[in-house]
């Protein structure tokens, strides 16, 4: 069945499943919590058990109507993502007009849109009037990971299902029974958040080994060879995704060091101990707090699309004075 594949949704899915069976299901949807948590997944198989023909409520994953929907062929299925920076107007008035016709093969219409965070105001109030006037039975399903960027009109108008953070020990066994090194496994899981595309990334050979150049970098930071501060910067700037994801790595190095300093050994990145050791001896507990909140507020800064060599270069001065 096609729930059977998502992990540490139990409760979202249980939810799904009773309006379905129930004739209770909403005509719009809004899923959100962190990337990678089977937000997606979840609506692909949730319009699978409607189109699919197996009366017994739920996707089958075999029929060719699951096929489709699974490989976004389905000609009743909808799928709006960003074009480049957002979700445009003309992306919009596009899905009224295909949700205006009769479904071809299906029961009925569906439309998932992914980062629906990303609609621009234009995009954003034009859909209002889809969810407040849904076309016949069709099904709107809308994606997010941050529910503060969708307009609140949006989200008063759909029934909202947030998805948990998937556990670590949930992650582990999946990632071993992928057939991922149980250490690595271990590791990847710790350090993944609750989101199984996380813990897949970490897994992997080269995000292992760039752990540890960062953090062999991080500790050899000095204001004495400030050539060397905006060459890191400058390195992560051209790259935004990718320095986010550095930020979030760096984020787990500063709290292992500050629990290794507060006789803690409850650490994530337990195979880089000796490097760990070696920061915690370094920093003050103070400083290593007031270091991870420089990161979250370097974080926060690139969410907010300024400078981004600039803002990095401002974090890894404060690391190299701590």
């Amino acid at each position: 069945m096609v729930y059977d594949t998502i992990i540490g949704q139990e409760r979202s899915i249980a939810i799904l499943k009773r309006a379905w069976t129930g004739g209770k299901l909403a005509h719009a949807y809004l899923f959100d919590g962190i990337e990678g948590c089977g937000k997606r997944k979840t609506a692909l198989a949730l319009v699978q058990s409607v189109f699919c023909s197996d009366d017994k409520g739920e996707g089958c994953g075999r029929c060719p109507s699951c096929n489709k929907v699974a490989t976004l062929q389905h000609p009743d299925l909808h799928l709006i993502e960003p074009d480049g920076a957002f979700i445009k107007i003309d992306q919009v008035r596009e899905l009224q007009r295909e949700m205006a016709f009769r479904p071809f093969e299906a029961p009925r219409k569906a439309c998932i849109i992914d980062n629906a965070d990303r609609l621009n105001p234009a995009a954003g109030n034009a859909l209002l009037k889809t969810l407040e006037e849904p076309p016949g039975n069709a099904l709107i399903i809308l994606i997010t990971a941050n529910p503060g960027g969708v307009l609140p009109t949006i989200i008063s108008r759909c029934q909202r299902l947030q998805f948990q953070a998937i556990p670590q020990p949930a992650l582990e066994d999946y990632l071993i029974g992928q057939g991922t090194p149980p250490e690595t496994a271990g590791i990847a899981s710790a350090l993944a958040g609750g989101s199984l595309k996380k813990a897949l990334e970490v897994s992997s050979e080269t995000v292992l080994q760039e752990r540890q150049s960062l953090l062999q970098r991080m500790l050899s930071l000095s204001l004495d060879n400030i050539a060397s501060l905006f060459a890191a910067a400058e390195e992560l700037a051209a790259d935004k995704e990718k320095a986010q994801e550095m930020l979030e790595l760096i984020t787990t190095l500063l709290r292992d060091m500050l629990f290794l300093r507060q006789g803690s050994g409850d650490i994530s990145n337990r195979d880089l101990l000796p490097l760990l050791e070696q920061g915690a001896a370094r920093f003050t507990a103070a400083s290593l707090m007031t270091l991870i909140e420089q990161v979250a507020t370097t974080r926060r800064a690139l969410f907010r699309n300024v400078n981004t060599r600039l803002a990095l270069e401002v974090m890894f001065m404060r690391l190299a004075e701590a």
